[in-house]
């Protein structure tokens, strides 16, 4: 394995290098952080959320409240990032990946500007393209969001 490998691992990954890997640009793009991951099921994504945001003037004025279904985005886009950094470990082009089911999705908390949310994902399953994660997003170590979900690793187009 090589350095830059083994940094990433140890390191994670900050925006620039996630940004050279996920297709997802401002204002859908709902990592800022890789914390960690590890070479086996595992990752862990950061957001910092705050009142900029254009969801914001929306959802809801004067009550902003981070809609749920960013949350799971948030969890989904984390376990790209994991699969993009095992496809890069692995000496394989990046793929893309493509968010296939969500079950079980509870959200528990609101979510508000200032909170720095957690995204931790587990890798359950793999069978060749498709991977089956299980997501929870946490604040303060609160668990405010919860899903099961699955991705569908495919090449990229030539």
């Amino acid at each position: 394995m090589d350095d830059v490998v083994t940094k990433r691992v140890a390191q994670g990954f900050n925006i620039q290098e996630i940004m050279k890997h996920l297709p997802h640009r401002y204002p859908f793009l709902m990592v800022d952080r890789i914390l960690e991951w590890d070479e086996d099921k595992t990752c862990v994504g950061l957001k910092n959320v705050t009142i900029n945001e254009p969801h914001f003037q929306g959802h809801f004025p004067g009550e902003p409240v981070m809609p749920g279904v960013l949350l799971i985005e948030g969890m989904a886009q984390t376990a790209g990032a994991f699969c993009i950094a095992h496809s890069a470990q692995d000496g394989k082009p990046a793929p893309l990946v493509y968010f296939m089911t969500i079950d079980n999705a509870k959200f528990r908390k609101p979510v508000v500007p200032g909170d720095r949310v957690e995204f931790h994902v587990e890798r359950t399953n793999r069978r060749r393209n498709m991977s089956w994660f299980k997501g929870r997003a946490l604040v303060d170590g609160v668990c405010v969001c919860e899903a099961e979900f699955s991705a569908l690793l495919a090449e990229k187009p030539v």
